[in-house]
């Protein structure tokens, strides 16, 4: 029966290799090349921003870019990075790119001013606040765009494509856990949040710098 059962398991997951990935692109594709193609239709609210408020919600160092420049890279980083990850094409780049864009997003538009608990910031999961916050689904997008950063666009993409024809897909395997890895993992999971809550970013790039340096971890 365990033998059955975990034959049963390995084909899901093989197969399901082909699918996730799949899924996750076309679903943050179609949201974002819809969110780009409606900037691009529709006038620049950035610009109506009052300079105070534009410095105090928009993170570093965008805070320090002209309205005009931030809305044109939102609006065409997101309708070039949709399309990227519909073809699954520079998947990992697409993602991570996306992955600021949504942050600082996150942390201009949607993120509570001020919360002095976990509680209070958690009123603002929400798909509509009032003056909690409304980060739920730039959250869910996060956590969407993270799998492709880590696994990449999948066997159905471009990306594996190009490794078969240039025989480097054979290269492309399962690797030891190291402090390298772990570095990476934490670097990653800091540009997720520095834009949103900066003491959380640093402090998950300390952790990336001391696991990289980290002689027992790098063997």
């Amino acid at each position: 029966m365990f033998d059955a059962y975990d034959n049963l398991s390995a084909r899901l997951r093989v197969a399901g290799d082909y699918l996730w990935p799949l899924a996750l692109r076309l679903i943050l594709a179609w949201e974002f090349w819809e969110s780009g193609i409606t900037k691009l239709r529709g006038s620049n609210w950035f610009a109506d921003i009052p300079w105070a408020e534009w410095q105090k919600g928009f993170p570093w160092p965008f805070s320090t870019l002209p309205a005009d420049l931030n809305w044109l890279a939102a609006t065409w980083g997101e309708l070039a990075f949709a399309v990227m990850l519909l073809l699954g094409l520079f998947t990992r780049f697409a993602a991570l790119s996306l992955i600021v864009v949504t942050a600082v997003a996150t942390a201009a538009v949607h993120w509570p001013a001020e919360w002095g608990s976990l509680g209070a910031l958690w009123d603002g999961y929400r798909i509509t606040a009032k003056g909690a916050g409304n980060f739920k689904l730039p959250l869910l997008f996060l956590v969407m765009l993270l799998p492709l950063v880590f696994h990449g666009g999948g066997k159905i993409s471009l990306d594996h494509l190009l490794l078969k024809l240039a025989g480097r897909d054979s290269y492309v395997t399962d690797r030891v856990g190291d402090g390298i890895t772990a570095a990476l993992l934490f670097g990653i999971l800091g540009l997720t949040v520095v834009f949103i809550e900066p003491s959380w970013g640093i402090g998950c790039f300390v952790i990336a710098v001391l696991c990289g340096l980290t002689p027992a971890l790098r063997r």
